[in-house]
């Protein structure tokens, strides 16, 4: 575990070797995330639309499918509903 100290702006300095493996160069997007009682912080993708790409192709059923479904199950349950 590294530690740090932070500056009176509040500004921290992430090591080097943390930064190199997590691809942190001059200029990189990263996230801020208050977690409880620690800080996350996440080096953001260059294209988030290239990131996110295929992330479904895992996904076994089409999700307009499911949503149909889902609907035509709601629509069954308000018509017994007000009967």
């Amino acid at each position: 575990m590294t530690i740090v100290k932070t500056h009176a702006k509040g500004q921290i300095i992430i090591p080097k070797d943390i930064r190199v493996k997590l691809g942190i160069n001059p200029g990189k997007s990263v996230s801020v995330k208050l977690v409880a009682d620690h800080v996350e912080i996440r080096p953001l993708p260059d294209d988030p639309i290239d990131f996110l790409t295929g992330i479904f192709e895992t996904h076994a059923g089409s999700m307009s499918a499911e949503l149909l479904e889902e609907r035509k199950r709601d629509d069954e349950i308000e018509k017994a509903n007000s009967l």
